[in-house]
């Protein structure tokens, strides 16, 4: 049997230094997306509570809302909902340092529910919704098979 040769060439601890350097550079840059994404959940989270209190209580007529204001409120709770589920996968990958694909699913099949929501069909072309209903059941079907993976492995795990 051939020696096998270490990928790259490396051969030395100082090879592998410098691959923990990048690593901790890497996770550095990842706490730093994190922090950042906080701060945007934050300011979108107000942005969206001064929306909500500008429709409602600020302009008569006062309590009623048209379906204009309804759907950019809705699009407006989406949006952060994708933004707490980016950074749920950001907190998990560094715990974990893994990337659940279930999670990057989620979060694109609720990119694309906001999307539908708040889309004027009328103004699409017949190839934009159906291409956008092909994104769906793609993403759907994908999330599905990854559920039924996952609860396959888990039960396979559990035995003897």
């Amino acid at each position: 049997m051939p020696e096998r040769k270490p990928l790259f060439g490396m051969r030395s601890l100082v090879d592998l230094k410098l691959l923990a350097s990048l690593d901790g550079f890497k996770r550095f840059l990842v706490i730093v997306i994190t922090f950042m994404m906080g701060a945007v959940l934050l300011l979108a989270t107000i942005d969206l509570g001064y929306t909500l209190y500008v429709d409602i209580v600020d302009q008569p007529p006062y309590f009623l809302l048209s379906v204009k204001e309804i759907l950019e409120l809705f699009g407006i709770f989406l949006l952060v909902l994708i933004g707490i589920e980016l950074f749920e996968t950001l907190e998990i990958y560094i715990k974990e340092n893994v990337v659940h694909i279930e999670v990057v699913l989620t979060v694109a099949l609720i990119a694309l529910a906001r999307k539908v929501i708040i889309l004027d069909v009328k103004k699409l072309s017949s190839t934009t919704v159906l291409g956008i209903a092909a994104l769906i059941l793609a993403l759907s079907v994908g999330y599905y098979l990854i559920k039924k993976t996952l609860q396959f492995d888990k039960g396979h795990k559990s035995e003897p």
